[in-house]
């Protein structure tokens, strides 16, 4: 008897669940791996034995090591792009992003880097080349989807890819100095306030500078 939609529905659902979980669990084995034994002491093969998939099922849900760890570029290019593409009504794109970093900073989200956790993350970035390049790489790629999320749905900036590379440039400078201060020692409920008190700094400049 062939399945009707909700069935197919349903297994499709099914299907992308256990693809989130997979993909999870790599990752949360990867970055236990690698904040142990350091990024380069580790192999793709041994975070696949230890996650209990082949090379190949690592390969399909990371396009490269490095995206292993830092497996959150992705979901930055998503959240940043969709609060300017689906922003309320009454609100500029600048509005939006940062009610945003200011939600992910009320959430202790990794993309605020505000959290005591983060240290240990930042220590296995810092001492890699490749995690640092594949770092920056992201940025841009960050910076290249805001642009064009910009151009779609922002008519009032001349420029898109200039108030795009802003954007990030301020966003980076909060991120970093506070991502800076925790690897010094200091404690994310310490920082919190300052965080949220240069999320607004950086952006009350981008709309005096991007109107």
């Amino acid at each position: 008897m062939p399945k009707n939609r909700d069935d197919q529905g349903t297994e499709s659902t099914l299907r992308e669940r256990k693809k989130r979980v997979t993909r999870q669990r790599i990752s949360d084995v990867a970055t236990e791996l690698f904040i142990a034994r350091g990024f380069d002491d580790v192999t793709v093969a041994e975070v696949a034995r230890a996650a209990e998939v082949s090379a190949m099922t690592v390969f399909n849900y990371f396009p490269s090591k490095e995206d292993l760890f830092l497996d959150r570029i992705p979901q930055a290019i998503e959240l940043f792009t969709e609060a300017v593409r689906h922003r309320r009504p009454d609100e500029t794109p600048l509005s939006a992003l940062r009610r945003l970093v200011l939600a992910l900073l009320d959430q202790r989200h990794p993309l605020s880097a505000v959290g005591d956790s983060f240290p240990a993350f930042g220590r296995v970035v810092m001492a890699s080349p490749a995690l640092r390049s594949r770092a920056r790489a992201g940025v841009e790629e960050l910076e290249e989807a805001l642009s064009q999320a910009f151009a779609e749905t922002a008519p009032g900036f001349p420029d898109p890819a200039f108030a795009a590379a802003l954007t990030v440039a301020a966003y980076r400078s909060v991120f970093v100095t506070t991502a800076r201060r925790l690897l010094a020692g200091e404690t994310a409920a310490a920082l919190a306030d300052d965080h949220r008190a240069r999320v607004h700094a950086a952006f009350d400049a981008l709309e005096k500078a991007l109107g």
